[in-house]
């Protein structure tokens, strides 16, 4: 008895905290919670600035990131940069496969000492060893295949520095979230970059960033109506058929 109460007590709960955002707008992340504002927040690395003269320090050619011509693109942890997601993919697939085999094989012992003949006496009317095994065989396979699939996606969010690798590679970590409504819409990038491939615009392109994870989606009463329910989920999971 103690499986099903608690069974129905897991149910229950589960469908308790569903309750609890009857009415209401789905909550944002809480800013301060990821690695971006971790980043920006703890102090970098010591870096080593040249003293110089005044007249130097106020030099609009200076090479500093604050001078006029300085370079302002990400480059430390904490540094901020923009990712440009512009996919635009179309794949199309399409295979087939044919296969057909026949066989035949007979057997038969027609002439032993005349030993086929004697037992053929004693056998049922059209029954002869001289035809003693006949098999025949016939398979036909063909299967098609074919795949179609077109995707179009034209984002830019603000990514963070999280972190500096070894050989200075950039960790970069972003997301963005935007509420319409009772929907929430998130966008969330993560990856690796080389700092040569940020551009003067301190911008980078999706297909510069190493082990890209891009995620697009959202939640909200109009997700929730259009996932299927848990039991439905749980049967197709468990159904073998």
């Amino acid at each position: 008895m103690r499986t099903p109460l608690l069974v129905i007590a897991l149910v229950l709960l589960a469908g308790c905290q569903r309750l609890e955002s009857v009415g209401k707008a789905p909550a944002f992340t809480p800013l301060a919670s990821g690695s971006e504002y971790s980043s920006m927040a703890s102090m970098g690395l010591p870096q080593d600035v040249a003293t110089g003269r005044a007249q130097d320090v106020a030099s609009l050619w200076s090479g500093s990131r604050g001078s006029l011509l300085g370079d302002r693109r990400a480059g430390r942890r904490g540094d901020i940069l923009t990712v440009v997601i512009e996919i635009d993919d179309k794949a199309e697939i399409s295979n087939s496969s044919g296969r057909s085999r026949n066989g035949s094989d007979t057997m038969g012992i027609p002439q032993m000492l005349g030993i086929p003949q004697r037992i053929d006496q004693n056998l049922p009317a059209g029954a002869s060893l001289g035809q003693a095994i006949s098999t025949k065989s016939q398979s036909t396979y063909q299967g098609d295949g074919s795949v179609s699939r077109k995707e179009k996606l034209t984002l830019r969010v603000a990514a963070a520095v999280v972190e500096t690798l070894p050989n200075g590679v950039l960790h970069i970590q972003g997301s963005q979230e935007v509420r319409v409504n009772f929907e929430l819409r998130e966008l969330i990038v993560e990856g690796f970059v080389r700092p040569e491939d940020i551009s003067r615009q301190n911008e980078i392109t999706y297909d510069k960033i190493a082990g890209a994870r891009i995620s697009y989606g959202g939640r909200g009463q109009i997700t929730d109506v259009q996932q299927p329910r848990y039991g439905q989920q749980v049967a197709d999971a468990v159904l073998p058929f």
